[in-house]
């Protein structure tokens, strides 16, 4: 019999709902717990109609899951709502009643308190993610389950330690680092968690690399990156001629992705680039972020679709980012035929070969990127070159692949 897993993720995203349907597609999900699941014909589906309430459209699933589904949605359905009608003292960091901290602790406890059955079923191992498998680890220890642990982001002592330098060399900057405030429970809940896992799965070498910083003894740690979007259309590559280099960035602005190094990387090219920006405010008012974007394209938000036709119009993608567990803008952009230009902190390495479908530059030089900017300018056939090949490797890595390289790892998992 194939060893069975119950599988938790309180919100879903891209990479759990294609690890999940590796496990499927291998007969190893024993049941998958999450918080807001919605199938055609339910009344939260109708809803997701609602313009308001369209976040609830990605909570769909496919029918095939139904059968191995369990949802307790309040906490994370209030937290929608909360949001929604910008309630935040409901929201609050670690503090609000439906806190995303919250939403996370009371699926912890749900899912713990059903290992014992799990485990009378058959099933052998329990994953779960980041700052929501505490409660479900130490209940996994006392039924002798096994414990799978998933970090999706890079080791928060390792985030502290890198960022510090940004605080100093950047203090106009500093405030839209906003990303330290947990308190300390939850970082030694944290530690916790790692402790108690019997394999890490990581996303990206360099997430690895920052669980050296890690005191304790840690078990082995896996690294599978994840996949990358359908490739669904050629990019027509428009040659460099009597116009401007048209680069982009989406991510969040805050100085984690290491913006100020991309907007003095563009310092002096204004007569030969064009610069978009996509994305949120970290902070409302840092003065040097609003300077900066007032000299170039800035638009606060675009749908998953918008964004990937924005890829498209676009040239080259930079992302500079100082502190990524993975990046998964920087899959949607090589799928959409885009050369992309990131940092040797984020999963660049794992997904480029430098030079030949991309470039890898040292997180924290705009030198570095302006480099690569201006062998663009001298050499702009590189573009359509490193642009196919980058698409040609999205196509050799669809979700499916990540979803079938987790479920190979976790078939050949140990039982005690």
């Amino acid at each position: 019999m194939a060893k069975m897993i119950l599988f938790s993720h309180p919100t879903l995203n891209a990479n759990s709902k294609a690890l999940i349907s590796g496990l499927l597609k291998n007969n190893i999900l024993y049941k998958l717990y999450t918080c807001i699941a919605i199938f055609q014909g339910q009344l939260f589906f109708k809803l997701g109609e609602n313009p308001k309430l369209k976040d609830l459209k990605r909570r769909r699933l496919d029918a095939n899951w139904k059968d191995f589904t369990v949802s307790k949605s309040f906490f994370e359905f209030g937290r929608l709502i909360a949001s929604k009608l910008r309630l935040d003292y409901l929201v609050k960091h670690e503090k609000g009643v439906f806190c995303i901290d919250n939403v996370y602790h009371k699926q912890d406890k749900w899912v713990a308190d059903n290992l014992a059955k799990a485990k009378r079923k058959g099933v052998f191992g329990v994953y779960a993610y980041e700052d929501g498998a505490l409660a479900t680890f130490l209940k996994a220890k006392k039924t002798g389950l096994y414990c799978i642990y998933d970090l999706p982001i890079g080791y928060w002592k390792s985030a502290r330690l890198l960022m510090q330098r940004e605080f100093e060399i950047n203090p106009n900057w500093a405030e839209t680092l906003t990303g330290f405030n947990d308190s300390t429970e939850k970082l030694n809940k944290k530690d916790q968690e790692l402790a108690l896992a019997d394999v890490i799965f990581v996303a990206s070498t360099f997430t690895k690399k920052t669980l050296e910083e890690y005191s304790g003894k840690l078990p082995e740690i896996k690294v599978i990156p994840y996949g990358f979007p359908d490739v669904k259309s050629k990019k027509e590559y428009l040659q460099l001629v009597n116009r401007k280099l048209k680069i982009l960035f989406v991510g969040g602005l805050s100085q984690r992705k290491g913006l100020s190094y991309l907007f003095e990387a563009v310092e002096g090219l204004q007569d030969k680039i064009d610069l978009t920006v996509v994305g949120h405010k970290a902070v409302p008012n840092c003065k040097a972020l609003n300077q900066a974007l007032e000299q170039h394209t800035w638009i606060p938000s675009l749908s998953h679709d918008q964004i990937l036709a924005c890829m498209r119009e676009h040239d080259v993608f930079v992302f500079p980012s100082l502190f990524e567990g993975f990046g998964l803008v920087i899959t949607e952009a090589m799928s959409q035929g885009v050369p992309v230009i990131t940092t040797d902190r984020t999963a660049g390495p794992d997904l480029i070969d430098h030079g030949n479908d991309g470039w890898i530059v040292p997180a924290g030089s705009s030198v570095a990127i302006k480099e690569v900017l201006n062998e663009i300018l001298e050499k702009p056939q590189l573009l359509k070159q490193l642009g196919l090949a980058a698409q040609t490797k999205a196509q050799n890595r669809p979700w499916s692949v990540y979803g079938q390289e987790m479920a190979n790892e976790i078939s050949l998992l140990k039982t005690f």
